[in-house]
């Protein structure tokens, strides 16, 4: 039978193996965590190779995602579906092992990691959702929902940023189910960290209300064990482990330095460390012995198993909580969503309310809100001026598990990454909000979310210069055009209440991806529909006012500024022009050429485009010969009306534009 340590070996040798023979990689940190790696999951982590999505498993998070030959390691080992070639191909084009863990790529990775910082936030997201999710369903005598989130981070998660934001809140949220291993190797790139990471991280985590287990040695099982039921005895806070490794861990002459982080051994050196270890097998090689040691295939089937038979009889006393369990987890919409969201967006057409499109986004929580138990909503610190409450909201806190809105604090890039974690988790639907200027401090969660395909909803609000008077540093002006250049992120800016609840609408069925909802400060006009008009909306860009025959201009617009165009219309009665409110250009661009070219004939090339931000976007709807009626400097400090005529967003002023290009 093989011992511990030569569990953890095999796991230094497949990673040794694997960066040499993709001539790139990090093996330092597989290596040095290996030994507390093979006690978690072999003694402690609770999953199924069988089934890795399993709703009551463990989850795992390999913060430090440089170091994914570790997770790849130990997914092969413990009887997951990635084989030995998946392993030899590291880092190679079309391989389940990419440099960095990418969910969706091998069976086991919970979540995309690389981006220092994102994985631990991306945790406590994670933790959140634990949390909540137990508070709704659990019963007593039923505990569907009880599993633990462990991560895995260096010194460099600890240094970014945005791991003060989510620790910060996961100790006052008193996330007990969220066991963090800080691997204290003393190395980065650039060599120990003693010259610029001297922080007291014991007292750090104290301070944020984590249980902190001191000075473990993370080459001890006894110690690493010992470790990991103390902190699983704590319910009442999360956990930080401290353990003292040493970076590329049985490597004689590399060991203990930066040299070992993020290159391969070499061949000499990776034949001393199998001297020095005793492993005496061929790369790639993993005894009989060692695979039965690490196999976790039964005792995860049994594990599923009992987990299955508790749900059951939850199901017997609870069938209705049973099957929204159920549903909720398998992402589905309830069976009369779109037959009930169809009568809202119906409902806001008659209103025909002129409002904010932040307040018509308030309506729509509350119209949506009632259908969609698995909304979990927040704000980083400006829910009454993002209006994210919505009337059934009930803020989760310390001692509240079972309410549906986060309050994020003044954490936006947390907030994002964290959104991120409760969409991979699964169960809910998380939405979160900020002025849309602060995107910017969120900016790689959010494309994070985009290379995932999460969907996680991201509000913004204070779309333009109509924000006023707080000038230039709150107001947006190349935000949304860039958010729409992220590759798979869906960009909604409604020109009023009926554009504002189709958005939500689209954002809550989409399954594939974020979405970003872009909404005004100022009042906008209703604009009045037909019925193919009112359909037309959830196509991206539709004929909002038309003309007989073939326009002499067509004017797009999107947000406050289709009132412009459409004054604009009405001043040029002397020509037939087309105005097209085009709310998403993602979803217009996705529809089918003819749909496209019957709301944007190629044969009318006098165009022109009307949006408050910058205007180069828009060229690839206008052309080289058409015009951009847009902001390319930052902003001012006045009332939003004067800040409009001043920057040239009048009617009269999009008139002339049209009048130009004719």
């Amino acid at each position: 039978m093989a011992s511990r340590r030569e569990l953890a070996n095999a796991i230094r040798a497949l990673s040794m193996d694997a960066v040499q023979k993709a001539k790139s990689g990090h093996p330092g940190a597989p290596m040095g965590m290996a030994d507390i790696a093979e006690v978690l999951w072999n003694e402690h982590l609770k999953h199924n190779p069988d089934n890795p999505k399993w709703a009551d498993r463990d989850r795992f998070v390999l913060s430090n995602g440089h170091g994914s030959m570790l997770i790849y390691s130990l997914l092969h080992l413990s009887g997951y579906d990635l084989p030995m070639e998946e392993i030899k191909n590291f880092r190679q084009l079309h391989s389940k092992t990419p440099g960095h863990p990418e969910y969706g790529y091998a069976p086991g990775v919970e979540t995309t990691t690389g981006p220092l910082g994102q994985g631990i936030t991306n945790a406590v997201g994670m933790a959140i959702a634990e949390k909540v999710l137990a508070g709704q369903f659990n019963r007593d005598g039923h505990h569907i929902v009880d599993h633990y989130t462990y991560v895995f981070m260096g010194d460099g998660c600890m240094m970014e940023g945005i791991s003060h934001e989510a620790c910060s809140l996961a100790g006052t949220l008193a996330l007990g189910k969220l066991i963090a291993f800080w691997d204290d190797n003393g190395i980065s790139i650039d060599g120990h960290v003693e010259g610029w990471f001297t922080d007291d991280t014991p007292r750090r985590f104290e301070a944020y209300g984590w249980h902190v287990v001191r000075d473990v040695d993370g080459h001890d099982p006894e110690a690493i064990n010992k470790a990991i039921h103390e902190a699983k005895s704590v319910n009442d806070r999360p956990t930080l482990i401290c353990t003292r490794t040493v970076i590329g861990y049985g490597a004689p002459n590399l060991c203990g330095s930066h040299d070992c982080h993020g290159a391969p051994l070499g061949d000499d050196e990776i034949k001393a460390a199998r001297e020095n270890l005793g492993w005496n097998h061929a790369p790639f090689e993993i005894p009989d012995e060692i695979y039965a040691g690490w196999d976790a295939k039964a005792k995860g089937q049994a594990a599923e198993q009992a987990w299955s038979e508790k749900f059951a009889a939850y199901r017997k006393e609870h069938p209705e909580l049973a099957a929204e369990f159920e549903r909720r987890m398998a992402g589905e919409l309830p069976a009369d969503w779109a037959q009930q969201a169809a009568k809202f967006i119906a409902s806001v057409n008659e209103k025909a309310e002129t409002i904010a499109s932040r307040k018509a986004s308030q309506n729509a929580l509350n119209g949506y809100g009632p259908l969609l138990p698995e909304f979990l909503g927040g704000s980083a610190d400006l829910a009454g001026s993002n209006l994210t409450i919505w009337s059934g909201s009930k803020g989760i806190s310390n001692t509240v598990s079972d309410g549906n809105y986060i309050y994020y604090g003044v954490r936006e890039f947390g907030m994002s990454a964290m959104m991120n974690g409760i969409a991979l988790h699964g169960g809910f639907i998380p939405y979160g909000a900020t002025f849309l200027m602060f995107s910017e401090y969120a900016r790689n969660a959010l494309r994070m979310a985009a290379l995932m395909k999460v969907p996680s909803i991201f509000v913004y609000t204070h779309d333009s210069i109509g924000l006023g008077e707080d000038g230039p540093t709150h107001q947006p002006i190349e935000q949304t055009a860039t958010l729409r250049m992220i590759p798979n992120m869906s960009v909604w800016r409604p020109c009023d209440a009926v554009e504002s609840a189709v958005a939500w609408k689209a954002a809550i069925e989409r399954k594939d991806g974020p979405s970003s909802l872009i909404f005004s400060r100022q009042n906008l006009a209703h604009q009045n529909r037909s019925a193919e008009q009112l359909a037309g909306i959830e196509r991206g860009g539709y004929i909002l006012k038309d003309c007989d025959g073939t326009p002499d201009a067509i004017i797009i617009a999107t947000g406050s500024e289709v009132a412009l165009a459409m004054g604009a219309a009405e001043q040029l009665s002397n020509k037939k022009v087309r105005v097209v409110s085009m709310p998403s250009t993602d979803v217009f661009d996705a529809q089918d050429e003819a749909y496209r070219e019957s709301v944007l004939p190629s044969s009318v090339t006098a165009r022109v485009a009307v949006e408050a931000g910058v205007a180069d976007y828009w060229l690839k709807y206008v052309g080289l010969t058409g015009k951009v009626v847009g902001i390319n400097r930052f902003g001012e400090s006045a009332p939003a009306g004067e800040l409009f005529k001043h920057f040239g967003f009048t009617a009269e002023n999009v008139a002339a534009a049209v009048e130009a290009v004719v």
